[in-house]
């Protein structure tokens, strides 16, 4: 019974936590085949930016391995003219996300930046926009249009050696929901006939 309680609390607050009002979630797979100039570096890695609307912050969450040489610098690319495809320049702190791990080749990043500051941005990006409020609106829309990408640039690949366009990840369907719930019924009912027997 308290197995069953407790599963089920996790899996409200998972799905509170997925749910909230004001956030989108964009997530990009990194590696060198989608650079502009494809290299052949085995690295990879994945990004995840959560756009909190009504805190008007940006969540980055980055992790990579296997890069041929050290970090050098990371951050977002915002907008190219089409999605998924050509170059554009830095709309992030310049000139790399602040207190990203540096001279590494595998690594995590979890942060969070007011986007309320100047200096969440590059100063172009804001010129390019008119203003703070106006580089932020132009992320978000970049983010939503798949024109902005997740950047990881080396020693071996100044230009950057891996990175991925983020794209708007998948809201659950409520059937997902429905078979989690079901399934943890029937975990909570096993270990109820455990601890009988």
């Amino acid at each position: 019974m308290k197995l069953n309680a407790l599963l089920a609390a996790g899996l409200f607050a998972g799905v509170a936590s997925t749910a909230t009002a004001g956030q989108s979630v964009y997530t990009a797979t990194l590696d060198g085949s989608s650079e502009s100039s494809p290299n052949s570096s085995t690295g990879t890695g994945t990004a995840i930016v959560t756009i909190d609307s009504d805190q008007l912050t940006m969540r980055v969450q980055e992790s990579f391995s296997n890069l041929a040489a050290g970090v050098t610098a990371s951050h977002i690319h915002c907008c190219t003219s089409a999605p998924d495809t050509g170059t554009a320049g830095v709309a992030t702190t310049t000139p790399t996300f602040t207190d990203f791990p540096s001279g590494v080749m595998s690594g995590t990043y979890d942060h969070t930046f007011d986007m309320t500051q100047a200096s969440s941005y590059n100063s172009a990006f804001i010129t390019a926009n008119g203003s703070v409020n106006g580089a932020f609106q132009a992320l978000v829309a970049g983010l939503n249009a798949g024109t902005a990408y997740a950047n990881i640039h080396s020693t071996d690949f100044p230009m950057g050696e891996i990175r991925g366009f983020l794209h708007a990840a998948p809201i659950p369907e409520p059937e997902t929901y429905a078979m989690l719930l079901a399934g943890l019924g029937l975990i909570g009912a096993i270990a109820r006939r455990r601890n009988r027997a």
